[in-house]
């Protein structure tokens, strides 16, 4: 088991790299903005429009989909039961869905959680309670499965610590853990492809990405090695947790007993929009919150992360 002092510390230095070349990228956007402005297209009456991009359905229905801490099951549902157009004929049996807490626990926090873990059994999805996201490979039910996407919408460790350095090292202790255990789910094969929307960046080695605009459609074929897709909102203090670069480079192992953390590719980012997951509203956890009375969704956007292990032969 991995000594959590050491990693933190590791982390810990990390952030503060992250937040002086944060710091100077705001003073160079500052910069920049001050001597060029672009302006917004206008309609006939002169107001400022706001013009649509293109909407992401980051599965295809042959995908074999692991869902990892739903809170009341409601973007489960969405997929296996009121999924968008594109996901018309996918299989109910192709989705498993799990949640961290019991099921007693879960069905005691969300009173409507029962009904739709009714609905998706009934569509032919596995529910499984009691799975811990960051030790996914001990679970009897997944061991020996491979996934074509494993999915994690806004992951929180669900401490509720005050401190933002140490709220934010908690978290990306929890995203790790994730990161590392879903290396053991993920189909192997060849790197997925992209269909880009924009000019491919000439240099991917460090590709965070985390304010442009829509990355490409996968059109990787149904043998391409599996993906894991981390939905996060995309201010602060979650883009403090850095997965861009977690995913990418991970901090070493501290020991020679600590496991190593793989290293994986930014495939793509893009806006997830709550919209198209019908009846879906993520719940929150810690404080009044406990009984999933709060949500989330003031300011900014929700934005999803994929990546693949970096491994050629993987």
């Amino acid at each position: 088991m991995a000594k959590k002092g050491s990693l933190k510390s590791a982390l810990s230095s990390q952030q503060g790299r992250l937040k002086k070349k944060q710091e100077a990228q705001q003073a160079a956007q500052v910069a920049e903005q001050r001597g060029t402005k672009t302006p917004l297209a206008k309609d006939a009456k002169g107001k400022a429009k706001v013009t649509a991009g293109p909407v992401t359905v980051p599965f295809k229905p042959t995908d074999k989909i692991l869902l990892v801490g739903e809170g009341n099951f409601s973007f489960a549902r969405a997929l296996v039961c009121e999924p968008p157009p594109a996901l018309e004929f996918l299989p109910g049996s192709s989705v498993v869905a799990t949640a961290y807490d019991t099921e007693a626990e879960c069905f005691e926090k969300y009173p409507e959680a029962k009904a739709f873990v009714e609905e998706i059994r009934a569509k032919g999805a596995e529910v499984f309670f009691g799975v811990d996201a960051t030790k996914l490979e001990k679970v009897p039910s997944l061991r020996n499965r491979q996934f074509d996407k494993i999915v994690w919408n806004f992951p929180h460790a669900g401490k509720g610590i005050a401190d933002q350095d140490r709220n934010i090292l908690s978290n990306q202790v929890i995203l790790l853990g994730f990161l590392r255990s879903s290396a053991h789910l993920l189909k192997k094969g060849p790197k997925p492809s992209l269909t880009s929307r924009k000019k491919k960046r000439s240099d991917d080695s460090d590709r965070e990405d985390v304010n442009s605009e829509d990355e490409g459609q996968s059109s990787g074929s149904a043998d391409s090695r599996g993906t894991i897709l981390v939905t996060l909102r995309n201010v602060p203090p979650y883009t403090l947790w850095d997965l861009p670069r977690l995913a990418k480079n991970p901090p070493p192992p501290q020991s020679q007993a600590d496991p190593v953390n793989p290293s994986y590719v930014q495939h793509r980012s893009f806006v997830f929009h709550r919209s198209l997951w019908k009846g879906y509203q993520h719940k929150m956890t810690k404080g009044e919150r406990a009984h999933g009375t709060g949500t989330t969704g003031q300011g900014g956007e929700d934005r999803t992360w994929e990546f693949y292990i970096n491994n050629k032969v993987h």
